[in-house]
């Protein structure tokens, strides 16, 4: 009953894009239009292992360091990608954009840039930043984090104050660019994003002696100016909200709330987050394999030494306003910290507490983590600054640390992980799923072409995909409105009265309403955070099996629905006919004249 707009709501540009692509070149022929999209993905990959590599390169000044990143990156798979099990995820289209911003960002904070150099990387930024904005919908959310990395850094003055507004710009034009193209995305207009970075160069306006006066004189200041900003975005935030009645990214406050938390929820969409394992902590095993390649112990290593150079050279950047240059002399030695190495360093500390509180958030952190260890273990710097302070500096021994240490590690690598990459590569793996094969060629076979289908979010999107049948919701979840039909079409899974299941399903115009067993009898998740579990509390009903109730909880008035209506009772049959079974699915055709 509701007809939705792809474009807009769904970040598929890039399939629209290739599908063109393909009907332009000629190339029908040779290749199948899945492969043609499958090599385009990999390709994308290549080009994220070379954007992390020429990032590590740049920082360190060496190759080695972004061989050693690419190798790292690849021995890691399984903590930093998600491409060879899930290919047409939003986040493998737009990682890699996301992963030449960084490189180009790293090579424009570089003093002393030529103007065409300064211009072209400009322009590089942009166009990373517009794709990778129009590949995902998360877009705003990660671009956020780099917004406070870049305020955090021109709050220290460790970056030049021109290149950050700029790189502020570039991420509202590439925002706004977006927003146009997805039929002004009203999520887009009330994003965080834009009113912070807005807030920002408000608030830079307001104040500008931000950067004079002594040390206490300038950290009242900055937390004066942190003040301003925080409480401008959340106004800016809150009118935009309410002129545009703005309730879609809602839930995600919700979430986040109750995760580090501020109070518990019995909010079903909050609930259904929470719940889910990816957007958990991040488990300790995978500290347990980053250490098996080496690459967590020289992240460790290379962080503890950038740290405390970059708390060194933050306090002499706020005790001395007339130092324009990123040194701190500590003793008889001078620490320094480059602008992209500055940039880099926050990036991958936010982006890692972030991998730390949700662990679908890894995939931004662990690529990075092979840059950074990389380029630690490569730099003059690094070494320099740590024979310094252990007293065996000399020129010698800083070149040979640089290259021996890399190399022994990559000799390592390829002796414990290569026999292994190369029997990965012969496997040959098949799509095994007869229930649900089953299932779709009923459907195509047995059901009108105009059909209307209910059931879970996951299902129905194979549905959509497999049968071309209407459907009455779909797993994109940023909306408001789709989210309280979701919660309704999900009263199947609940403890409701067969009457109530039907006149919820018929108000969405449902022909047939499928149910699974694996969510019915879910064992996945444990007591509380079943699908089932989540909707007795939303429903105010108590839980299934052994183990606590809040007390306001009340026993349910009804059965539960998936479960009694297999009994096949006069109540359900009045409502309900069986059409389809299997060992997974179970088929319902709901009558019309009641």
């Amino acid at each position: 009953m509701r007809t939705i707009n792809l474009l807009q709501r769904m970040n598929i540009y890039q399939e629209v894009f290739l599908s063109i692509l393909y009907r332009v070149l000629p190339i029908q022929k040779y290749i199948e239009p899945v492969y043609f999209y499958i090599y385009t993905l990999f390709g994308l990959q290549a080009m994220y292992v070379t954007a992390l590599y020429i990032t590590s390169w740049l920082l360190s000044g060496t190759w080695l360091s972004g061989l050693l990143a690419a190798f790292w990156y690849v021995t890691n798979r399984i903590d930093t990608t998600r491409v060879e099990f899930t290919i047409p995820l939003r986040e493998n289209w737009a990682l890699p954009f996301f992963a030449i911003q960084i490189a180009a960002i790293t090579y424009f904070l570089r003093p002393n840039l030529q103007p065409l150099s300064q211009r072209l990387t400009l322009l590089a930024i942009f166009i990373s930043t517009f794709l990778f904005s129009l590949t995902w919908q998360f877009n705003q959310f990660m671009m956020l984090m780099q917004a406070l990395v870049l305020f955090i850094l021109d709050s220290l003055d460790m970056l030049p104050a021109v290149k950050v507004t700029w790189l502020y710009g570039i991420q509202l034009t590439g925002l706004f660019l977006v927003c146009i193209l997805q039929f002004f995305n009203s999520m887009i207009l009330g994003s965080l994003l834009i009113s912070f970075n807005l807030s920002v160069l408000i608030a830079r306006k307001l104040q500008k002696n931000l950067k004079t006066g002594s040390f206490l004189n300038r950290l009242g200041k900055l937390l004066l100016h942190l003040f301003v900003v925080l409480c401008l975005t959340l106004f800016l935030n809150n009118i935009i909200k309410k002129i545009l009645n703005l309730k879609s990214d809602e839930h995600i406050f919700k979430f986040l709330k109750a995760k580090f938390g501020f109070g518990a929820t019995r909010d079903f969409d909050a609930n259904l987050y929470l719940c889910e394992e990816a957007f958990g902590l991040l488990p300790f095993n995978t500290f347990e394999r980053l250490s098996d390649t080496l690459l967590f112990y020289a992240y460790i290593f290379v962080l503890s030494i950038t740290v405390i150079a970059a708390l060194a050279v933050a306090f002499r950047n706020l005790s001395d306003s007339t130092n324009q240059q990123s040194m701190y002399k500590m003793g008889e030695y001078r620490i320094g910290l480059k602008p992209e190495t500055a940039y880099n360093l926050i990036h991958t500390i936010l982006f890692g507490f972030l991998a730390l509180s949700t662990m679908r958030m890894k995939y931004l952190w662990t690529s990075h983590m092979c840059v950074f260890a990389s380029f630690g273990l490569c730099s003059p710097e690094i070494w320099e600054l740590l024979l310094k302070l252990i007293h065996l500096y000399n020129p010698k021994r800083i070149c040979i640390m640089r290259y021996s240490v890399p190399i022994l590690i990559l000799l390592y690598l390829c002796y414990k992980f290569w026999p292994g990459m190369m029997d990965e590569l012969s496997e040959l793996r098949e799509f095994y799923d007869p229930d649900t094969v089953e299932l779709m060629n009923w459907i195509n076979s047995k059901t009108p072409r105009k059909a209307v289908f209910a059931g879970s979010m996951q299902l129905l999107a194979g549905v959509k995909l497999c049968t071309g049948r209407t459907l009455t919701n779909h797993p994109h979840y940023e909306d408001n409105s789709l989210r309280e039909r979701t919660k309704a079409v999900y009263q199947i899974y609940a403890k409701r009265a067969p009457e109530e299941v039907h006149a919820l399903l018929r108000s969405f115009g449902t022909d047939y309403v499928i149910l699974e067993d694996s969510i019915c009898y879910e064992r996945r998740h444990r007591r509380g955070c079943r699908l089932r579990d989540l909707l007795d509390i939303a429903n105010g009903h108590m839980m299934d099996g052994p183990g606590k109730n809040d007390p306001d909880l009340k026993l349910a008035g009804h059965p539960r629905f998936c479960e009694e209506i297999k009994r096949n009772l006069p109540p359900y049959t009045a409502y309900f006919t069986r059409v389809f079974q299997n060992k997974t699915f179970h088929v319902y055709k709901l009558s019309r004249n009641k």
